[in-house]
């Protein structure tokens, strides 16, 4: 018998107490009780975003936070950049190509990080450009992005900053008011340790006056509207109450770590996954990667593929695959939220079986002495 074990890069696990916690009975949310729970979060959530801006609680997947952020900040035929260094840069050029605005996508080879410098000429070289969109994470390659760099070019200027925070946000630092972040977008289901189902967004000043010159159709992600009836202590539509109920507990245990601790506990086992895939012959994919999931190249003569079907199937452990990727076969390890060092230890054992059942030659153990020397130094 084996338990299972979930360990992708989204969804993640969810602390029990917090999902026995959303099992309680419902109620209603058009109520004082919900209201003021509502209003609690979201002011919580400006602690997580590093922000004095309201934070929008969406009942959508992350993806309806990312559209959100499009709808209320582009018009059609605006001049933009996006950063396509994976599958979701990719979503940003397909949501100007949906909305008719004018795309200029910096092509970058996947598992490589954007170089700044090229933002920075196309900037310089066209002032009516509206807005850069740009992954602090890319979750598809696990290569992180510089946002702070970026930031320090649009700041001072008249372009947005939009930064898909998806798999970053509570793992990498993230000052969005510090840095002169004009917008980020998040979700549910990654380092906030809890289901699919919410998307959340804060808009700078900037990025609020903006909007305001924004006739782009919209309805349910209209967030003008989000902010009337945030400062009444509701929603525009109907919220997921246990989601919101969840949110508020796990934000309270990130703060009673400190978020220091949590980054620092999210750097630490992604060292340890890091150098335990080194040690069985399995290269980084990514170039400058994120803590949040380790991409790593499958073995020579053996498909990723059939290790994450391996893992899952045999031994109860749920990794990523390849999400896409051009020209390189890769698993993808989640270490994002409710993990700490002995989930690394599992998961790694986990995929020296797959390996040694796929015909893969090392020593036994490898990985897990590599990961410990790294696991261990995260205790002092």
């Amino acid at each position: 018998m084996y338990k299972e074990f979930l360990v992708s890069p989204g969804p993640t696990c969810v602390p029990p107490d917090t999902l026995l916690l959303m099992a309680n009975p419902l109620y209603h949310h058009r109520t004082e009780r919900f209201d003021e729970l509502f209003y609690q979060t979201s002011e919580k959530l400006k602690k997580l975003f590093k922000t004095k801006e309201d934070v929008y609680i969406l009942t959508s997947s992350g993806t309806g936070a990312m559209e959100a952020s499009f709808v209320n900040l582009i018009n059609k035929n605006d001049k933009i950049i996006t950063i396509n260094a994976g599958k979701f840069g990719e979503r940003w050029t397909d949501f100007a190509k949906r909305y008719g605005a004018i795309a200029d996508e910096i092509e970058v080879e996947w598992g490589k990080s954007v170089d700044i410098s090229i933002i920075q000429e196309k900037l310089k070289n066209d002032k009516d450009i509206k807005a850069v969109f740009v992954q602090h994470s890319e979750t598809s390659t696990g290569a992180l992005h510089d946002i702070k760099s970026i930031a320090s070019i649009t700041k001072n200027t008249d372009t947005l900053l939009i930064v898909d925070a998806i798999t970053s946000l509570g793992v990498h630092p993230l000052e969005m008011d510090e840095w002169g972040i004009d917008c980020v977008v998040s979700g549910s289901q990654k380092a906030l340790m809890l289901p699919p189902g919410l998307g959340l967004i804060s808009l700078s000043k900037k990025a609020y006056e903006a909007s305001k010159n924004v006739t782009t159709a919209k309805f349910y992600f209209d967030l003008e509207s989000a902010r009337k009836n945030l400062a009444k202590k509701t929603t525009t539509f109907t919220p997921a109450t246990t989601l919101i109920i969840g949110l508020n507990d796990i934000l309270d245990k990130l703060f009673n770590e400190g978020l220091e601790n949590v980054y620092a506990r999210h750097e630490n086992i992604a060292l340890a996954t890091r150098s335990g895939c080194d040690a069985l012959g399995m290269k980084l994919f990514a170039e400058n990667p994120s803590n949040g999931v380790t991409s790593a190249l499958a073995p020579k003569g053996i498909e990723g593929k059939k290790i994450k079907s391996t893992m899952e199937k045999k031994y109860k452990i749920s990794i990523a695959g390849s999400q896409d990727v051009p020209k390189a076969d890769i698993i993808r390890i989640g270490h994002i939220g409710y993990y700490d060092k002995s989930d690394i230890v599992v998961t790694l054992s986990a995929l020296e079986f797959a390996l040694k059942d796929l015909g893969h030659e090392f020593e036994f153990g490898v990985s897990l002495i590599e990961a410990q020397k790294v696991l261990y130094k995260g205790t002092k």
